[in-house]
């Protein structure tokens, strides 16, 4: 058992290096300048290694878009729990999302660096991963807060926020002020709960 236990500690901190090598590589050259070899020579693994545990150098983008996700989600739990009113914890949560994405270096760099055309898809018709990790937090923190709600309600809230929100991050149109209130009001309308009097 404790062998055991130390060859996962081992690979999740093989894997966890390995991302962030392959942080570091895209912020410096982009997505056509990361190379599963050059990753695996900072970390000093084989490049196999890193085939069978990404698949590819496609898979290691995924896995990255995933990590980056799961933070920010540690981030939208700590505001969606800033708030008892659940409009004005959805909108906290989405005007975070919103107002980190634009700021994060990560993030910039999928979007817009060299190569980001063929990394977009992993936010877009490749994203069912990331909307799937968002939905299911979210979801779990709002049934927690609120225990009256309809769990497949909020399960189906909680992805439509989470497709709003990408969808702005992707194609930023209005303030983060804005489609905070815009996912709020959809998300709390469709849970049955009412929405602030803007007088």
């Amino acid at each position: 058992m404790t062998g055991r236990t130390l060859v996962d500690r081992t690979h999740a901190l093989m894997r966890d290096e390995a991302l962030s090598a392959a942080t570091q590589l895209l912020l410096a050259g982009g997505y056509r300048g990361l190379r599963l070899q050059d990753v695996a020579d900072r970390i000093g693994v084989s490049r196999q290694t890193l085939y069978n545990e990404f698949g590819s150098k496609r898979g290691l983008a995924a896995a990255l878009v995933l990590r980056l996700t799961e933070r920010f989600l540690d981030d939208i739990e700590a505001a969606l729990g800033s708030e008892d009113d659940l409009y004005a914890a959805w909108a906290a949560a989405v005007r975070l999302t919103i107002e980190t994405a634009a700021t994060d270096p990560l993030l910039k760099t999928l979007l817009t660096g060299v190569g980001s055309e063929e990394m977009l898809p992993l936010l877009t018709t490749e994203s069912e991963p990331v909307v799937q990790a968002a939905r299911d937090r979210a979801g779990a923190y709002v049934m927690r807060r609120w225990p009256d709600l309809d769990p497949p309600d909020v399960t189906a809230a909680a992805e439509v926020a989470t497709r709003l929100a990408i969808s702005h991050v992707v194609v930023p149109l209005h303030t983060a002020e804005f489609v905070a209130a815009q996912v709020a009001t959809v998300v709390v309308r469709f849970l049955g709960h009412q929405t602030p009097d803007p007088g």
